[in-house]
């Protein structure tokens, strides 16, 4: 064993930045202080901002499950329209079959712009 190295020597004592300084220092004794209470805020604000996040979090995932819920449900319900539409299509026997033009007809304007007047339709 190296000398000087024994652990259980307590007669030694690191030296404190600068050499002279007092732990019974008032200036000392407040910067700690101050630093604690800082440590502290800091951890509450940390612990309030992973709570708000937490709350976020559930509150999304609800949101979630209950959009997901709608989305299921109204693919249902065109599943259901969707078959209600290609049975009944075959009883539609008078009307003459769908062409796109008919679905989606070009778009004409029926309205002219008049400088004095705006915008009328022409009749």
């Amino acid at each position: 064993m190296a000398q000087g190295s024994d652990s259980n020597d307590t007669s030694y004592k690191s030296p404190s930045p600068g050499g002279r300084a007092n732990p019974d220092d008032p200036k000392k004794v407040m910067r700690r202080e101050k630093n604690r209470i800082a440590a502290q805020k800091s951890r509450l604000r940390q612990t309030q901002k992973a709570d708000s996040l937490h709350l976020e979090s559930e509150n999304l995932e609800k949101e979630n499950a209950a959009l997901r819920k709608e989305v299921k449900q109204l693919t249902e319900e065109a599943k259901y329209l969707s078959s209600v539409l290609s049975s009944h299509e075959p009883l539609c026997t008078g009307l003459p079959p769908q062409t796109p033009d008919l679905l989606y007809p070009t778009h004409h304007s029926s309205y002219s712009t008049s400088p004095k007047f705006g915008v009328y339709p022409n009749f």
